[in-house]
């Protein structure tokens, strides 16, 4: 297994009746959605195999990897806090 940090959503489709998964570090104007499941864990099992062939394609044809996309979070803010305006 590669441990590279990128994200992966993983959103239910009505219209599809599963899961897709998007790879955003990794998506395209042309190319969203890189897998799908029928089931949750379906979806990220498909989603990490997706990811590994991807970098693994990226680095045998000599091709930057994107940058993984880091979330920031506020200093001093816990989580549940954001947003919350009750009594402090």
């Amino acid at each position: 297994m590669i441990l590279c940090k990128y994200r992966i959503n993983i959103i239910w489709s009505e219209e599809d009746s599963g899961y897709l998964v998007e790879l955003p570090e990794f998506a395209t104007p042309i190319q969203r959605y890189f897998t799908h499941g029928d089931t949750y864990d379906e979806a990220l099992t498909n989603a990490q195999e997706v990811l590994e062939l991807l970098i693994e394609s990226y680095r045998s044809e000599g091709k930057v990897l994107p940058e993984p996309q880091v979330l920031q979070v506020a200093r001093g803010i816990k989580l549940g806090e954001v947003g919350g305006g009750g009594d402090r």
